[in-house]
């Protein structure tokens, strides 16, 4: 196994999970200010995991 593929796999899933949670307290939130800070702060750091997760699997090259 790659250390590069399973790093870039270990990112992915953690993008999933935190957008998904960042659903969850969008569904669950009220209009205070932590509710939107925490929302914007997992979001985003659920997108940046998930996109440079999904890039590395991609960039990595599978050789025999």
């Amino acid at each position: 196994m790659n250390i590069k593929r399973i790093f870039g796999s270990v990112l992915t899933i953690l993008g999933i999970a935190s957008l998904i949670y960042t659903a969850v307290l969008f569904t669950n939130s009220t209009t205070n200010n932590h509710a939107v800070k925490s929302l914007i702060t997992f979001g985003i750091l659920g997108f940046i995991f998930f996109i440079s997760g999904i890039g590395l699997i991609r960039m990595i090259k599978d050789e025999a």
